[in-house]
């Protein structure tokens, strides 16, 4: 940290001038790769090869090349005839630069969580489509399946909101003193406290996503 003085003869500190340095070099050799990275990933999208962008921006095959690779700087006037040979805007080319990494949590076919709740043992199976959320749930979607038409019908009650939207069968559902027929395509939004669940079976097999969305107020409306 280098020591300088104000007009006024005190002394104050100012930022390094080899630390902004090396931060720009980092800048802008991360710009590079990116931007070679997508022109390279661009031009192979469009089939086209490194001589037949580089006659068509009018700029030679070793500056492409190098550009590609990350290996000389290039100015905006050379991007724009690039990015004009290649068909897309300046938009496209820096659409993904700086953008968050992000993070998702895939579930393939088949490989939900099997959970085990009030009636699992009668036919129905539950497969939970998101889960180790962390010390905060926020919210839990099911895959529910119903291939028995057993008389035992669980009864639920639960903090937040519920959403269930069917895909296959039908079947009547209850909550509170209200019976509600559901068949596929159908959705249903409900408050988890008051007891809800299926009140019979009318077609075989059923499945349908059941998502509970936890920390909201407590109402007996949606």
């Amino acid at each position: 940290m280098q020591i300088a003085a104000n007009r006024y003869g005190s002394p104050y500190k100012t930022m390094n001038e080899d630390s902004i340095s090396q931060r720009n070099s980092t800048d802008n050799e991360s710009l590079a790769r990116y931007l070679g990275s997508t022109i390279r990933d661009l031009r192979q999208k469009h089939g086209l090869t490194i001589a037949e962008v580089a006659e068509k921006s009018g700029i030679s095959r070793g500056m492409l090349s190098k550009i590609e690779n990350a290996l000389t700087a290039t100015s905006l006037e050379t991007l724009v005839k690039i990015t004009n040979a290649l068909g897309v805007s300046m938009a496209t080319l820096f659409r993904h630069y700086n953008a968050p990494e992000g993070g998702a949590q895939l579930i393939k076919q088949g490989q939900g969580m099997e959970v085990v709740r009030r009636g699992t043992k009668s036919g129905h199976t539950y497969h939970l489509l998101s889960y180790n959320q962390g010390p905060h749930k926020y919210f839990e979607p099911f895959l529910i399946s119903m291939d028995d038409a057993s008389e035992i019908f669980p009864t639920f009650e639960h903090q937040g909101l519920e959403f269930i939207y069917m895909l296959e069968g039908k079947l009547d559902y209850r909550h509170g003193q209200n019976t509600y027929s559901l068949e596929a395509g159908d959705s249903l939004t409900f408050a988890g406290h008051i007891p809800h669940g299926p009140e019979r079976l009318v077609e075989l097999p059923i499945r349908f996503l059941a998502i509970i969305h936890y920390n909201l107020p407590i109402t007996d409306d949606f």
